[in-house]
């Protein structure tokens, strides 16, 4: 009895100060506290289940004294928020933003009374916090050394992880235990074009877990603004995640003037999947948009000069010379290699394709001049984004395309080289803008230069933002490649259409995506905002595009259908040839009817790396689409439909994987019918192995 006395006596020794706030629901709980030496610590459960054990809050610093320990609380302050707004495009028409706030003011008296806050905001479905720095006599600008947010966690979770990384998040997700990640990290670094791992046991976020007692729990940031991406180490022995930011080239993590803040660090917690699915708590913790004007912001359907490429048959190079300077070389005296894709004609055939059958746009790379020695050579002035090949009618493009109503979408490969992007930058929207182009995918293959930069620090954060608001003045949305995962930035700034940071479906021409990629991408990579993915693809054989891949798309033909309702986007390409949808243009329907932008959405089905089956009501129509897609192995969906409106009947097309389908051996096989539901109709659908099917609803 003595010693438990001495024990209980100790802990409470331990806690110099705590302080509890709960979800409006009460289901989610905040325990903000103190430790002895005046560490702040917090910890969070869920349905009284413990999600994140006592974990320490603080900020190492380079350059003046650190923000880690020796804290007393000045004054702590409540609030309560709730309101609903709506989204210039997304997968709901309102969102509600309902959350109990924590503000702690922290006070460290051996640094002359120095404070900075810590906010915490508690929603229904998980946490958001942020480190907050006033503007004060001794904390004006500093230098970050690292964050050391922890996230201790309440066991060995199983996890869908993707190595820590500053520069890609291009890589198969690994699933397994946290436990297994040092032993399984080498053979989950595969090659990349610009990478580099930090640790053994590093990981990216977001971070998707699954605990042994059913919580789902995913670990990420909202609002990246003028600081550094994070990464999260684990210590292995004890469980305990803490962040780990991207350094610049002299090493820092951050430069910081007052008053200022960090990113929102984000768990959201569910016991069921499809609530991690449809979580809006990054967005929440955004600001409204910046925008007066938002009228010009439109989701995109669209088609392009792409696959070719990737698959190998066309190239982005106009001829096959090795060594060019630009502005140096006449290409109209050069030899063309016979198979460069974005030329006049080609490109008519596309937008006659996309007009034919109802798209927006049409994407084309591989137009401007320098793609001959582009990639590998850490080239400063490589494109100057205005200059087109000989073989490229602008003037002419822009006048087809405009009478068949049709856009082209601008292409923008900075190969890495930033500081020339931003050289050529207002010329280059400009000159969009006087051609009619009011979209651009950039791109960021390479290492970065200035060298030493990375793609997911501090420097690279600011200009992804500032290409972004420089882009809004000439009303263009931009699809950034390669660039920093999402963090719901997207709400502040729309015309942020689309992003690609992760592997996406140009990987299935460079050796194939694992079947389970895109049951785990929507729990991962989409939490922050959509990713143009780009699916669609019917012929699953790359040779017969190219005889020198042998590479296999791993899925079924009906599941790339169903990739455009589960992989949300407002941004979504049919990448396909067009002479391979005209030979399956009984299936091609699907994609033609599929909405992209949305007035309600529902997860029917889901568990992280099985399957996912999700209904959504298309904006401003009385019209509903269901995706479902499978891993590996085949599976029964059970969707209910009582999500229509009772007392209606409704035609529902089902564009489902054939009998004898299997995305490794039959992936062409389909069936299509037509049946009626009502809000009671149960319907059983089979899934062939990495096997999808697609509903439409009208």
């Amino acid at each position: 009895m003595k010693k438990l006395l001495s024990a209980v006596m100790l802990l409470a020794g331990m806690v110099l100060h705590s302080q509890q706030i709960s979800s409006p629901d009460k289901n989610v709980t905040l325990a903000f506290s103190l430790s002895q030496k005046g560490e702040p610590t917090y910890a969070l459960t869920y349905k009284k289940k413990p999600v994140i054990k006592t974990s320490k809050l603080g900020i190492d610093t380079k350059d003046v004294p650190a923000m880690l320990e020796g804290f007393s609380i000045d004054k702590t302050e409540t609030a309560t928020f709730d309101e609903t707004w709506s989204p210039v495009w997304g997968e709901q028409k309102n969102i509600r933003n309902n959350y109990n706030e924590l503000l702690v003011t922290l006070s460290q008296k051996a640094q002359n009374g120095r404070y900075i806050r810590i906010r915490f905001r508690v929603f229904n479905d998980g946490l958001g916090f942020r480190y907050e720095f006033p503007q004060q006599k001794d904390l004006n600008y500093f230098i970050i050394k690292e964050e050391k947010t922890q996230f201790a966690l309440a066991g060995d979770h199983k996890a869908f992880w993707l190595p820590g990384d500053y520069d890609t998040q291009e890589y198969n997700t690994t699933t397994s235990n946290l436990s297994e990640v040092r032993g399984k990290m080498k053979d989950a670094v595969t090659y990349n074009a610009s990478q580099e791992t930090f640790s053994p046991t590093g990981i990216q976020t977001p971070l998707m877990l699954k605990s042994k007692d059913g919580l789902y729990i995913n670990i990420h940031e909202a609002a990246l603004v003028d600081y550094s991406c994070m990464s999260l180490n684990l210590d292995d022995k004890n469980m305990v995640l803490e962040s780990w930011l991207t350094p610049d080239a002299e090493g820092n993590k951050g430069y910081i003037q007052a008053s200022a803040q960090s990113p929102w660090r984000t768990v959201i917690v569910s016991d069921k999947a499809g609530d991690i699915l449809m979580s809006k708590t990054i967005y929440n913790l955004n600001e409204p948009t910046k925008y007066k004007d938002v009228s010009w912001i439109k989701p995109v359907k669209y088609v392009g000069v792409w696959w070719e490429m990737i698959t190998g048959k066309s190239s982005w190079a106009y001829n096959d010379l090795t060594n060019v300077k630009l502005g140096e070389l006449d290409y109209s005296k050069t030899k063309p290699n016979g198979k460069h894709g974005a030329n006049t004609a080609h490109v008519k055939e596309y937008i006659d394709f996309a007009a034919k059958h109802g798209f927006d746009a049409v994407l084309v790379e591989g137009w401007n001049e320098g793609w001959e020695d582009w990639f590998g050579h850490s080239k400063d002035y490589v494109f100057d984004f205005v200059t087109p090949y000989p073989d490229f009618d602008v003037k002419e493009l822009h006048r087809y395309a405009a009478s068949k109503g049709i856009k082209i979408i601008m292409h923008h490969e900075t190969s890495g080289s930033v500081r020339n992007y931003e050289r050529h930058l207002q010329k280059a929207y400009q000159f969009m803008a006087d051609n009619g182009y009011n979209a651009v995918k950039s791109g960021y293959v390479g290492g970065i230069v200035p060298h030493g930069e990375r793609h997911y620090g501090q420097y690279m954060v600011n200009h992804y933002l500032y290409c972004v608001t420089e882009a809004e003045k000439y009303k263009i949305m931009v699809n950034a490649h390669e660039a920093i995962r999402p963090t719901g930035l997207a709400r502040t700034y729309p015309n942020l259409i689309g992003n690609e940071s992760a592997r996406g479906t140009e990987f299935e021409a460079f050796g194939g995506n694992n079947p389970d990629h895109t049951t785990i991408l929507p729990f991962t990579r989409l939490m922050g905002g959509p990713m143009d993915y780009t699916p669609g693809i019917f012929e699953m054989n790359v040779s017969k595009y190219n005889p020198e891949n042998n590479s296999h798309v791993n899925t079924t033909l009906t599941k790339q259908l169903a990739l455009y309702v589960t992989m949300y986007s407002p941004l979504q390409m049919a990448a396909d040839f067009p002479e391979t949808y005209n030979k399956f243009l009984d299936a091609f329907q699907f994609i033609k009817d599929v909405a992209v932008d949305w007035d309600e959405s529902r997860v029917l089905e889901a568990e992280p790396g099985d399957y996912i089956t999700i209904a959504r009501k298309a904006k401003g129509k009385n019209e509903w689409f269901i995706g479902a897609i499978t891993d590996e192995n085949a599976r029964t969906a059970e969707i209910s439909f009582d999500f229509l409106p009772k007392g209606k009947t409704y035609t529902a097309t089902i564009y489902a994987d054939g009998d004898d389908a299997s995305y490794d051996k039959n992936p062409q096989s389909y069936a299509i019918k037509t049946i009626k539901v009502t809000s009671k109709t149960k319907l059983k659908q089979k899934l062939a192995r990495g096997g999808g099917a697609a509903i439409s609803i009208k």
